[in-house]
């Protein structure tokens, strides 16, 4: 293959748990160059860390070897290198894993590894800290690769720098070389569109009746794959044949996808994604151009996870008449149980989700649920679980739990720290076992070294202008959803809501109308959260982040809805005045 051909990158795992037989589907449903697996989130993180307290050669996601046991011949046979950062806190042991697999199968493999991620030794970090990993970037994956790495193997590394280490590799571009910045935010653009795998497909979609309800025998989205170009502009689609569906549509919800500002930092490049412009390619092809990148920031942020205490968790079922009554009765009484030794955190959340004269006694119910949390296990197991039980002969008439009495569940709490990139030992171990250090990418006129544990700040961007507003007409109250699409997602206890229009005149209206206040309006739960609205005019797109949403994270399961993934649903089912025009 000459540097003039495409590079074809795939995916094959968005998450740890993802569908399993998609390592080999990908392999035998068309050409690649490049495999790619993304099992690493803060929680898996932390799921890993106590399999590591609770056996040291652990650590890793052990599901990536079942896959590979099947398809390393495969991948040998088609000529794909492997990329995954399955290697979680521990990628040398897995490294080993698989070269024992390899020798096991018969199947001759250049295995290589990237670590120095993992910062527990190298910080002062609080007390109960399990993990510390610094997201890096995909410099170690192209030292591997360029050194004929068949699989490499990584800790924690950014998702999209398990493509943008592969097209370093492929077209040569160096990650200290200004010259460079733009291809590479391109590949860090389409990494970030191929991260969580299906979504990019059709998975997960707002508008999910065109991607399945058209065709009935595409219930299966394919997982996607990138054409990238030598300048760093990509073609996204998926194998022909496969399920799903590839259009501007679900690039765009990916691309919004868990993502802040319009400077997407990467460790090896930061992308403007205000830049960013997509276009139907033809059928389930999108093509992304214009990708302006700019030098990397000097910090790395470090992923911390703890366990933060002690959870546990009864629902009450409240049927038929008197709901708030009866809602009401249970919790005075609990309340008064729990008073000589209250957990120090007590949320009560009540679903109506009850009907009129229902036909089933559970459409007749809704659900009063309790939720504790403390340090302290044993003030939040059976101390509480069993005290809502002693309820059952006393309390609203038609009482019961939907699960029996437990004792509390450890939770995690997750923080972003940021350090110095130059003081983390970002190493690849080769396949010939020489370890070669990876020097942080930074442009030259940014220092080395910058303040630890804060991140990196920078000038604000002027707010680009607004499309003409739409004139004067007759409105009709309608789900904001009827005209435009959204995603959300969480990034800590931060998450974002995605929104973004499908016609220009969608687009005309809803920039001028979601503002911030219309936003907490609509979304009661962030009146007393800090919102900043960012405007992407070239995706038609609003890109709000709510702090301090989700709390301590998804490990903490404080809310109901723990990593805001249905926060742009909810927005979407609201209704507002929109111009009929448009519907």
């Amino acid at each position: 293959m000459t540097t003039a051909a495409p590079l074809r990158i795939g995916n094959a795992s968005g998450f740890y748990g993802d569908r399993f037989d998609a390592l080999r589907e990908m392999l035998t449903d068309g050409p690649l160059d490049v495999l790619t697996g993304d099992y690493l989130a803060e929680l898996t993180l932390l799921i890993l860390g106590r399999d590591r307290l609770k056996d040291p050669g652990l650590g890793y996601a052990r599901t990536f070897l079942r896959q590979l046991e099947e398809c390393l011949g495969l991948a040998r046979d088609r000529g794909v290198k492997i990329v995954a950062n399955a290697g979680g806190l521990n990628p040398a042991a897995l490294a080993d894993a698989v070269r024992a697999l390899a020798d096991r199968t018969g199947v001759p493999t250049a295995v290589a590894h990237v670590e120095g991620d993992d910062l527990m030794g190298r910080g002062d970090w609080a007390p109960g800290v399990l993990t510390a990993n610094a997201y890096l970037g995909g410099a170690g994956i192209a030292a591997c690769l360029r050194a004929g790495a068949d699989v490499v193997v990584t800790g924690r590394v950014t998702d999209a720098a398990l493509v943008t280490g592969p097209a370093a590799a492929h077209f040569g571009w160096r990650h200290d070389d200004p010259a460079a910045l733009d291809a590479l935010a391109g590949a860090l653009v389409a990494g970030h569109v191929l991260e969580c795998g299906t979504q990019a497909t059709g998975g997960n979609y707002p508008f999910f009746q065109e991607v399945f309800t058209a065709d009935p025998g595409a219930r299966r989205p394919g997982f996607p794959l990138a054409e990238i170009h030598p300048d760093g502009t990509s073609v996204i689609t998926k194998h022909p044949g496969t399920g799903g569906l590839v259009d501007v549509g679900t690039v765009t919800a990916q691309l919004l996808y868990e993502t802040g500002d319009v400077r997407y930092r990467g460790p090896d490049v930061t992308a403007r994604l205000d830049t960013v412009r997509l276009a139907q390619d033809g059928p389930d092809r999108v093509r992304i151009s214009g990708v302006r990148g700019e030098a990397p920031p000097p910090t790395l942020k470090v992923g911390l996870n703890r366990i933060g205490g002690w959870r546990n968790e009864v629902v009450f079922v409240l049927t038929g008449l008197d709901i708030e009554d009866k809602a009401r009765l249970v919790r005075e009484q609990l309340e008064g149980a729990l008073a000589g030794d209250r957990p120090a955190d007590v949320r009560w959340e009540l679903a109506r989700t009850e009907h009129a004269d229902a036909d089933t006694e559970e459409r007749a119910s809704a659900y009063l649920r309790l939720v504790v949390r403390d340090p302290d296990a044993a003030r939040v197991g059976r101390a509480v679980s069993g005290a809502a039980i002693e309820l059952a002969l006393g309390s609203y008439p038609g009482f019961h739990v939907t699960a029996p009495p437990g004792k509390g569940t450890p939770y995690g709490v997750f923080e972003a720290r940021y350090v110095p990139a130059a003081e983390v030992p970002h190493t690849a171990v080769l396949p010939d076992g020489t370890r070669t250090p990876i020097a942080a990418a930074r442009a030259p006129e940014q220092p080395a070294v910058t303040t630890s544990y804060a991140p990196l700040s920078e000038p604000p961007l002027p707010e680009p202008p607004l499309p003409e507003p739409l004139p004067p007409g007759p409105v009709r109250l309608a789900p904001l959803g009827c005209v435009a699409g959204a995603r959300s997602g969480d990034k800590g206890g931060d998450a974002n809501v995605g929104v973004w229009a499908r016609t220009e005149d969608a687009w005309r209206w809803l920039a001028h109308h979601l503002t911030v206040d219309r936003f907490r309006e609509l979304l009661p739960e962030t009146a007393h959260l800090a919102v900043v609205r960012h405007v992407l005019p070239n995706l038609r797109a609003l890109n709000f982040t709510v702090e301090g949403i989700l709390g301590e994270g998804v490990a903490a399961r404080a809310r109901f809805d723990p990593q805001g993934k249905a926060l742009g649903e909810w927005l979407r089912s609201r209704r507002v005045e929109i111009p009929e025009v448009l519907l």
